[in-house]
């Protein structure tokens, strides 16, 4: 009888195992968990792209340099006067010869009156002196007169002569010291600030005289460059025979003022600084270089043809140097090492690192990573982005 009992306690216990298996499997329609959905891709991130190029691209070498004048002179009287009359106006274009000023003649008009008198009388006198030497001569001829009369006579003659010299020579002194009377410019150029007024007695000690001329056309600028650049610069010059040419820019270097030639390059190196000092000539036909200026001088050392250039934005600098990114055919982007030869007007001159046609991205680099998407902006569109970027760009 206890059989039968343990045997349907176990098959009840079965039971109950099949029905949780069951009640279990309608909340668990599967075994295991579904796996989590993908990761959606990043948007393309808008970029203005441009292109390598290749050309002709001048080589220069860049210094800061003073405009000096060729010449410079302060006009001075050299008699003592008072000035009547101011004949220019204050930053007027003069040339040589040209009037200034005049100062009150009379009294040297007056010297030379007196000592013109005084000739015009020893010539008479010499004129009657030459008159009695001929008849003594004569009489002397027929022994009517004394030699010692003739010699006489002959002695006065010479006398008068030498006189009426001395007279000339006064004369002459006394013109050249009424045209100091006149003040006149030395040389071609431009007029500065007035030292003194009509009315006022002018000397020639006065440290400022009456004004000071300065010539602007043609002009000079001294530059200076480190010293490691002289031996480019005396290389270039023995390859080509001729001087080298030199443009003159502002100081942020926004405005071409005038182009000249390379006319010395000094014969010393300056130890405190260690550079080397260069004149360069302008002709300054439009005055835009003005004695005292501060400017950029571009030294034209050489011009490279066939270049790669691409535009300045585009060159991005980390701590292992400039680089770039390139736009690939997949419109990913890579990074590209770039080694910059010059950055001028806008454009930089690779030396390495890219190939001519190669596309890059010249603005909205702050925004990639290698390997990312780009979408290439065109026209007004690549404008906003750009201005975009540059006030949302991180300061550097």
């Amino acid at each position: 009888m206890r059989r039968p009992i343990i045997m349907s306690v176990a098959a009840l216990i079965g039971v109950l195992a099949v029905g949780g298996a069951l009640a279990a499997s309608r909340h668990l329609p599967f075994d295991r968990t579904a796996p989590a959905p993908a990761a959606a891709a990043p948007p393309p991130v808008p970029v203005v792209g441009g292109v390598v190029s290749s050309q002709n691209v001048p080589i220069y070498l860049q210094g800061v340099g003073t405009v000096i004048a060729y010449n410079t002179v302060v006009v001075r009287s050299q008699i003592q006067g008072q000035i009547v009359s101011i004949n220019f106006t204050e930053g007027q274009s003069v040339h040589t010869g040209d009037l200034l000023a005049v100062i009150d003649p009379r009294p040297y008009q007056a010297q030379l009156d007196q000592v013109t008198a005084t000739r015009d009388r020893d010539q008479a006198q010499l004129k009657n002196a030459q008159a009695n030497l001929a008849r003594y001569t004569q009489l002397g001829e027929k022994g009517w007169a004394t030699p010692q009369l003739v010699e006489t006579q002959t002695a006065q003659v010479a006398q008068l002569e030498a006189a009426i010299k001395a007279d000339e020579a006064l004369i002459e002194a006394a013109k050249v010291q009424l045209s100091y009377t006149k003040l006149t410019s030395p040389i071609d150029g431009v007029v500065g600030i007035r030292q003194i007024d009509i009315g006022n007695v002018i000397h020639p000690t006065d440290p400022n005289g009456l004004v000071v001329v300065t010539q602007v056309e043609p002009i000079s600028m001294i530059f200076t460059l480190p010293e490691t650049s002289l031996p480019q610069i005396q290389e270039q010059q023995q390859k080509t025979n001729a001087p080298l040419t030199v443009v003159a820019y502002s100081q942020d270097n926004t405005m071409r003022l005038d182009e000249g030639t390379l006319g010395l390059v000094n014969n010393e190196i300056v130890q405190t600084t260690g550079s080397i000092q260069l004149k360069a000539n302008f002709p300054n036909k439009e005055h835009r270089l003005w004695p005292g200026q501060l400017l950029n001088a571009w030294l034209l050392l050489d011009t490279r043809h066939n270049g790669l250039t691409v535009s300045a934005p585009a060159v991005q600098h980390g701590p292992q140097g400039a680089y770039v990114y390139v736009i690939n055919a997949d419109s990913t982007v890579a990074v590209r090492p770039v080694k910059v030869a010059q950055v001028s007007g806008g454009q930089a001159l690779i030396d390495s690192g890219l190939s001519a046609g190669e596309q890059v991205v010249v603005d909205g680099q702050y925004k990639l990573q290698p390997g990312l998407h780009v979408k290439l902006l065109h026209g007004k569109a690549a404008e906003e982005a750009a201005a975009q970027s540059a006030e949302q760009a991180p300061i550097p």
